[in-house]
């Protein structure tokens, strides 16, 4: 049986709460990866478009760089965590400043798959040597 292996991917200050971007990952969480590009492909949330690239950028990492079965990725983690607050001020009546915060997502990836079967090397060709042919004289 094949070994299985993890991969992982981030995406780091999404400029979206981590409230609203959880509602959007609870869709795919635990799926598979083509069946969660397609789901994110079809959702009518702004959140869907990051938890969609950084799906899509496991993947990647996972074909191009660890060699693993693209038809094999299953979503194993789809983590979304507090990423950094901007502080700023909304001006208010009397010459008062409001502080709020605009609140950033962190969005972890991890992807498991199967390693892609190696291809027998081919036998390499049998040097043909050139036919020089005869003059005729």
């Amino acid at each position: 049986m094949a070994d299985q292996y993890t991969v992982k991917s981030y995406a780091k200050g999404v400029d979206i709460a981590p409230r609203k971007v959880s509602v959007v990952a609870s869709l795919v969480r635990n799926r598979s990866v083509a069946d969660a590009l397609v789901i994110l492909d079809h959702v009518p949330r702004r959140a869907g478009l990051p938890i969609k690239k950084a799906v899509a950028s496991a993947q990647a990492n996972a074909v191009n760089n660890h060699g693993l079965d693209a038809k094999s990725l299953q979503i194993t983690t789809l983590s979304v965590t507090v990423g950094k607050r901007l502080k700023r001020f909304k001006p208010h009546m009397r010459g008062m400043a409001l502080p709020f915060q605009k609140i950033s997502s962190n969005i972890l990836v991890e992807v498991t798959g199967t390693e892609k079967p190696k291809k027998p090397a081919a036998k390499p060709a049998a040097a043909k040597k050139p036919k020089v042919e005869e003059e005729t004289k």
